[in-house]
């Protein structure tokens, strides 16, 4: 309590000076030490220094005008997400770092005969941030690619990018083979193999190999790989996800779209 009363002596500009040199979580914690250090911790100054360096230009993008007026306020919407890019991409912030992450809809990914109605269906689902996804009806070979540039994403952050996906109760052929999964960023690439079902635990995990597991929306998603943006130079990021043994007849896979986010 002692240190509280002495903190609570400083002048506002000071205590507000530290808490911008702190994070989200640090600062509303703070908050809730005494009715002074609420009001200051919600002071524009702060809050202006856990926002990204460009957040007028993502508010500019945003399909659905935001209306705040305090940039706690914003900050807080943008932890919610928002659609951008005419709804294609999906923006948040961490809300305890206030790091940058997206999602990428499946309209943006490059779908091998995604524009084919005898192999893909394109339609809207209740359960999606999106207007539309992609339901595999039938296809021997599987080839899913999403590029994406690094500037987009917060500098000094570890970044894991996630294949978002669920399987229809019409899927077949899914736990044949493996397939293919890649990240690759300058002259670095990783690979990786997945089952993308393994719903009757017919397969069992190996070394190196990955399975999607269920995320807190009900989508299922796997780890197409890992980076980490120091921010010292804008590069081009491709993952993709394919069958590379043989062809296989397989459908009912749903693409949601691919996930970029902050690794803690």
């Amino acid at each position: 309590m002692a240190g509280a009363e002495l903190f609570n002596r400083l002048p506002e500009d000071c205590i507000s000076s530290i808490l911008s040199l702190t994070s989200p979580k640090d600062t509303l914690s703070f908050s809730l030490v005494s009715s002074f250090l609420r009001s200051v911790a919600s002071f524009d100054f702060i809050w202006q220094t856990f926002l990204p360096s460009d957040y007028n230009q993502i508010i500019d993008k945003s399909v659905i005008p935001l209306n705040y007026s305090s940039k706690k306020e914003l900050f807080v919407h943008l932890c919610n997400s928002i659609l951008l890019d005419g709804g294609n991409k999906s923006f948040a912030l961490d809300k305890s770092s206030g790091k940058k992450s997206y999602i990428i809809s499946a309209e943006e990914l490059s779908i091998l005969y995604g524009e084919e109605p005898d192999h893909w269906t394109w339609k809207s689902v209740p359960e999606s941030r999106f207007s539309k996804v992609a339901e595999l009806k039938v296809i021997c070979k599987l080839e899913v690619k999403a590029k994406l540039r690094t500037s987009i994403l917060s500098p000094n952050t570890k970044y894991g990018i996630y294949f978002i996906m669920k399987l229809s109760d019409r899927a077949f052929g899914l736990n044949s083979v493996p397939v293919e999964i890649s990240l690759e960023i300058g002259n670095r690439k990783e690979v990786h193999t997945a089952y993308l079902d393994h719903r009757n635990g017919e397969k069992e995990k190996q070394r190196d190999q990955r399975l999607p597991y269920k995320r807190k929306d009900g989508w299922m998603e796997i780890e197409l790989g890992e980076l980490f943006n120091s921010g010292d130079e804008d590069e081009e990021v491709r993952v993709s996800l394919r069958e590379v043994k043989g062809c296989h007849v397989k459908g009912g896979l749903v693409i949601e779209g691919t996930e970029v986010r902050p690794k803690h």
